[in-house]
């Protein structure tokens, strides 16, 4: 800390060049923080995914439709703990513009199975005594003004009641939320009784979308899909069983590799960084040659006088590198507020800043070291006379 008042003097030596180079710096590490928030609200699915959980759709399309009486065969399976069901409803609310996932369950197995939504046990009880019942996750519930008790009017985009309407209505009795962001933005749809849904629709009784298998053994994933896509092969149902993060992965790639192209992006910013306060390092160094000099005379190491160059240059970039990551978060909130809840909740995840802080380092040992290491060299009579 006895230096920090000689860095501070260096670094600031000429106030405008290294203004200019500390806003370079905050515009490339407030930009590293908004993409690395995209890039997790989009993994969000897979980070959040069960290990443990695997999904089983119809072999060639998720639409495809599978039998109900798949279930306990699936369940009749050695390693397999549970098995629920789902089904896609499609749905909006008031108009096209309102569009978000409901889908149609059995309300114990399906919360057995995700039991990383929180729900007030009264509200889990209401769900399954309440055949007409639903439950909605929190941010839904704010985006829309719902409440508790409230009739429900939702309009499917797929499936026709009986009569041949597309409008269902429902009671809303619980609400599902998360304290994990990551896991929050998956709890942005509506849950609906599968049985009641059944019985009202036009065609397809008897059918569900996908089972989601709760196996005992995580190692044993792969083993356990293998058997239960062998128990329906060559069948009018043929299956494709996989882990439920595998799932969410590729599904997430159906919109692009949202990953790679962020990756991308980052690496030109920072090897633009590179360019820039590099040089501005290296200019300050060439112009302070002579007070590297004096230092030297002054009793300074070879060593610490690199040290300080070094510290200097992670100085700048720590500065620089905070100030953008701290506006990064604090951009959240109103990120989040504009996409209306919209968009899976964005945030500036703890691996994040630990990231952040990585490219600091490693950036200010490729800027710092080549002057630190011409400083180190330096000869004391040959300097005073370059001065």
């Amino acid at each position: 800390m006895k230096y920090l008042p000689l860095l501070w003097a260096g670094l600031f030596r000429k106030k405008v060049r290294t203004l200019l180079t500390l806003l370079s710096v905050i515009a490339a590490f407030l930009l590293f923080g908004l993409l690395q928030g995209v890039k997790v609200a989009f993994e969000s699915g897979a980070d959040a995914a069960d290990a443990k959980r695997l999904l089983t759709t119809a072999r060639y399309s998720i639409i495809e439709p599978l039998p109900m009486a798949h279930l306990r065969q699936i369940q009749s399976i050695d390693g397999v703990e549970a098995v629920a069901h789902a089904n896609w409803f499609g749905a909006k609310y008031q108009d096209q513009a309102n569009a978000f996932a409901v889908l149609t369950v059995d309300p114990s197995s399906y919360l057995d199975l995700y039991r990383e939504f929180d729900i007030a046990p009264e509200q889990r009880q209401a769900f399954l005594d309440t055949r007409t019942g639903a439950v909605a996750g929190q941010r839904l519930v704010d985006r829309y003004g719902w409440k508790l008790g409230q009739k429900l009017p939702i309009q499917s985009m797929i499936h026709a009641k009986k009569d041949g309407s597309l409008n269902w209505e429902f009671d809303l009795v619980g609400i599902i939320d998360s304290n994990d962001p990551a896991i929050r933005g998956n709890t942005d749809m509506v849950l609906i009784h599968h049985d009641y849904f059944d019985e009202a629709r036009q065609t397809e009784q008897g059918t569900t979308g996908w089972y989601v298998v709760r196996i005992k053994d995580a190692h044993r994933a792969k083993e356990i899909s293998s058997a239960i896509d062998r128990l329906f092969m060559n069948s009018p149902d043929e299956t494709k069983t996989q882990p439920e993060k595998e799932f969410a992965v590729g599904f997430a790639k159906q919109i692009g590799d949202i990953g790679a192209v962020i990756t991308r992006i980052l690496a030109a910013v920072f090897f633009s960084l590179l360019i820039l306060p590099g040089i501005t390092m290296a200019q300050s160094i060439r112009e302070r040659i002579p007070e590297f000099a004096i230092l030297k005379t002054l009793g300074f190491a070879d060593g610490l006088v690199a040290a300080l160059v070094l510290a200097e240059a992670l100085l700048l970039l720590t500065l620089g590198g905070g100030l953008g990551m701290g506006l990064a978060t604090a951009a959240m909130t109103p990120l989040n507020a504009a996409t209306g809840g919209r968009f899976p909740p964005l945030f500036v995840h703890g691996v994040t800043w630990f990231t952040a802080f990585g490219i600091i380092a490693v950036l200010a040992l490729t800027i710092g070291l080549p002057p630190a290491l011409r400083v180190r060299r330096l000869q004391i009579t040959e300097a005073l006379r370059e001065g």
